[in-house]
């Protein structure tokens, strides 16, 4: 008999999940069950580029914004203050437009430890990405202690573009981090299957544990924790023995994702929502339920959306291209819950979250999406049938670019738009302002309020 031979990471990744159960994601053009007309209400203005929202729950109603040279701005009884609340730009490299502080996170016990967390790329480490923990100040909430940072993670960064950058705390505790495939175009690294990398995946760990020297933990059933093991040929299944990735980082929770840029959980379901960024084709949402042990494969680069990577394409008689699939393709991985077009959509998917607050009843559990490109929001919610709609809802005027959003401490849901042009070295603060806006139902606009404008008004 002959011994059993191991796959490489990258094809036994690839394989693991290629049998996944298939269901054809969801387009815009559908119904909410329920209907959900909306607006924007302006929150504050004058900020440079602003990426992303997030609130401490502390009882406070604070609402953080990130600027994406480096500093987070403070929103405090509906007013933002001048002073920031962490300044970092000295640290922060933020020339290409992809670089730059990504994103807030306060620890679920902040209210008693004080704890947050940010994700930014580093000037000193050639755009690496650094996630940092701070404390605020004893003495004064509104104001971080800069003494008090304490790196928990570095991330390779091989080029200045995708880089995710989302960070947010599940309800088991745990940080999960949007780590993108490393840059350039196509996964030229191959990152999004290999799981000896970091790159491509989402990732989850443990900032509570501070005796490793990594500076955090590894959750112990996180799905790609090998412990070591005496080496056995026979006897063994052969499911047992495809599940044995001895080279992989114990910090990945999901793969083959391109570049996870914003992610969320459902406060109320624990769902987990991942927005995915693609290449030049189509942008795709992914979804985890509740109690899902991870290890799933998206299927990048073998897969963008449901769609084969690379995009075949034939030209028409007429001059246009009809995308065709090469012969005996079959899917690979976990395929979105939806997936929308660059033709006529958008070219970059920006979640901004679940929405379940109070206020607002027409709106519970509305998945909100937007694109930076074209300035489009959905909702995004299942049918009394149990199959996800996603239903156009606004289409923003040229100008107010979705760069980010997220939730306050009452569940109310927050857009960001900043109005930075792509590529090349960017001066965030040559550029226009951006603001931060609040979802509201359309009949729920406060009198005198601002409200974004919207394309044929």
């Amino acid at each position: 008999m002959k011994p059993i031979h191991v796959l490489s990471i990258p094809l036994l990744a690839a394989a693991m999940t290629a049998a996944a159960e298939q269901v054809k994601p969801v387009q815009p053009g559908g119904k909410l069950a329920k209907p959900a007309a909306i607006q924007l209400v302006q929150v504050a203005d004058g900020l440079v580029e602003p990426v992303h929202v997030d609130s401490p729950k502390d009882g406070t109603n604070r609402i953080f914004v990130c600027e994406r040279p480096g500093v987070v701005r403070l929103i405090k009884d509906g007013k933002l203050q001048k002073k920031p609340f962490l300044d970092i730009q000295q640290t922060v490299v933020s020339s290409f437009l992809e670089q730059g502080l990504y994103d807030i996170a306060f620890h679920p016990k902040f209210k008693e430890n004080g704890l947050f967390y940010v994700h930014y790329s580093d000037m000193w480490f050639n755009g690496d990405g650094f996630i940092v923990e701070y404390k605020v100040k004893k003495n004064n909430p509104d104001q971080a202690d800069p003494e008090s940072a304490r790196v928990v993670m570095q991330l390779e960064r091989p080029y200045c573009n995708h880089n995710g950058g989302e960070l947010c705390f599940g309800p088991d505790g745990y940080l999960y981090i949007g780590s993108g495939d490393g840059g350039w175009e196509g996964d030229v690294l191959n990152a999004g299957q290999d799981l000896s990398t970091t790159l491509g995946k989402v990732l989850r760990i443990d900032v509570n544990t501070r005796t490793t020297e990594k500076g955090y933990g590894i959750p112990k059933d996180n799905p790609f924790v090998t412990p070591l093991q005496q080496m056995t040929l026979f006897g063994i299944s052969e499911e047992t023995f495809s599940k044995i990735a001895p080279k992989a980082k114990p910090e990945i929770w999901s793969y083959g994702i391109r570049n996870p840029w914003t992610m969320c959980f459902d406060s109320k379901t624990g769902d987990f929502y991942v927005f995915d960024i693609g290449q030049n084709h189509w942008e795709e949402i992914n979804f985890e339920p509740a109690g899902c042990k991870g290890g799933l494969n998206y299927g990048w680069k073998f897969m963008c959306g449901s769609h084969p990577f690379p995009q075949i394409l034939k030209k028409n008689a007429d001059g246009t291209e009809t995308a065709v699939n090469p012969d005996k393709w079959s899917p690979v991985g976990q395929m979105p819950i939806a997936e929308y077009s660059h033709v006529d959509q958008g070219i970059c998917v920006v979640g901004v979250g679940v929405y379940r607050g109070k206020d607002y009843p027409s709106l519970d559990g509305i998945c909100f999406v937007s694109d930076w490109g074209s300035g489009r929001i959905w909702g995004m919610a299942r049918d009394d049938k149990g199959a996800w709609q996603m239903q156009e809802l606004l289409d923003l005027a040229d100008g107010i670019k979705p760069t980010g959003g997220g939730e306050g401490e009452d569940g109310a849901l927050y857009l960001c738009h900043g109005t930075a042009g792509y590529g090349g070295k960017v001066d965030p603060y040559q550029e226009a302002r951006g603001a931060v806006w609040k979802i509201v139902p359309a009949d729920k606009v406060p009198e005198g309020a601002v409200t974004a404008p919207v394309q044929g008004k």
